[in-house]
């Protein structure tokens, strides 16, 4: 590794298209939830202006669920519109009079099959790979960049719907690089936020605003031994935002969702889908191992792989690095944990209670380092 580099890490806000699009198949499959803790959803959700595209595939043991849902989802997608802070009054979408399109159809019988086994375990909805991360850089055990660029475009939602900036509007992007030495982050180098706003205020307002209300309360003095530069709105003007600016689309921001490109990404989206799906319980499962054993002292940095094949409960293999910090060596901890944690669908289920209508607060900021009490694969087991 080399002694000194850059690192840089995004995010985006909750009214950003993609967000957007996460969020509405994360409501709709917690609508599932909500009545059946055993549905099978995999929902996807495509914005283009004035017009969104609910699609997927849905299942349920419960008779006429899947209509009812069916029945209700124009209005969950519209009160997800809202909710990200989108109105009539300027440029981005329009939550009363856009067009709602689903296009559901039933899981596939195949897969059906390889999900429910026979035996009452369940296989794994796909094949994949997926990774966990953790490391000492954060009281959180995260990545600094990706923790302060989620930072930075939460306080920008704050602000604005506290109406401290009333000129913001929802759709807001960030990036944060962060200088390392010896693998320790030590300065902030840059910062980039990208904010819509309303057309009433200059750029030099904008500027100023965002500096000193959103990005000086989220970056520590301890950072900026020398001033970052800040770029605000680098283009100039962010007027047009939201889905009029850009299209939305479910899985679009994988390592937004993740650890900002820090560790490898095994490529399959989490949004949308039920926990039979490993790309997502797996996912946290793996979070959780990696979080569990740096918190527990046996290395400073972890990357946790688990990979599985459709159809089949236990994993295929499982694979741990320490990035030459660890206290002890890898494939002894690694045989420890084959012996000792269920990694099978089933078993990330029930530790977790994935089961339930809790999907839709993970679709933006981050699906890791954020409350445990909301997020139990945050919470450090022994």
């Amino acid at each position: 590794m080399n002694s000194e580099y850059l690192f840089s890490s995004e995010s985006v806000s909750e009214g950003h298209p993609d967000k957007l699009a996460d969020r509405i198949s994360d409501t709709i499959l917690d609508a599932f939830l909500t009545e059946d803790p055993m549905a099978r959803v995999a929902c996807e959700t495509f914005i283009a202006h004035n017009l969104i595209v609910v699609a997927g595939e849905f299942g349920s043991q419960q008779s006429g669920l899947v209509k009812k849902i069916q029945q209700v989802a124009p209005e969950l997608v519209r009160q997800t519109l809202r909710q990200a802070g989108y109105t009539p009054d300027f440029e981005g979408i329009d939550p009363d009079t856009c067009e709602v399109r689903l296009v559901w159809n039933q899981q596939s019988a195949d897969i059906a099959r390889g999900v429910g086994l026979s035996d009452g375990a369940i296989g794994a909805g796909d094949q994949g790979l997926v990774f966990g991360y953790a490391c000492v850089e954060t009281d959180t055990l995260m990545p600094l960049p990706i923790t302060l660029a989620h930072a930075l475009v939460k306080r920008q939602a704050k602000l604005r719907r506290e109406g401290v900036l009333p000129w913001l509007r929802p759709d807001a992007k960030s990036q944060v690089t962060v200088r390392y030495r010896e693998g320790k982050p030590v300065a902030v180098d840059t910062v980039v936020l990208s904010t819509q706003h309303a057309p009433d205020i200059n750029t030099a307002a904008i500027r100023e605003a965002v500096i000193e209300e959103i990005i000086r309360p989220i970056i520590p003095d301890a950072l900026c031994p020398q001033p970052p530069e800040i770029l605000v709105n680098p283009t100039g003007q962010f007027i047009t935002g939201g889905p009029a600016g850009d299209t939305g689309l479910t899985g679009r921001k994988i390592i937004v969702d993740t650890y900002g490109g820090a560790c490898p990404h095994g490529g399959g989206a989490f949004s949308g889908k039920d926990p039979t799906k490993v790309d997502r319980s797996a996912a946290y499962a793996a979070r959780n191992l990696a979080k569990t054993l740096i918190a527990s002292g046996l290395a400073k940095r972890c990357t946790v792989q688990i990979a599985y094949a459709i159809g089949v409960p236990e994993p295929v293999s499982l694979c741990l690095d320490f990035h030459g910090t660890g206290k002890v060596r890898e494939d002894e901890v690694t045989e420890t944990l084959r012996k000792t944690e269920d990694l099978t669908p089933a078993g990330i289920i029930e530790r977790f209670n994935l089961s339930r209508p809790l999907y839709t607060r993970t679709s933006v900021y981050g699906h890791f380092g954020r409350n445990a009490e909301y997020f139990p694969w945050e919470q450090v087991h022994q």
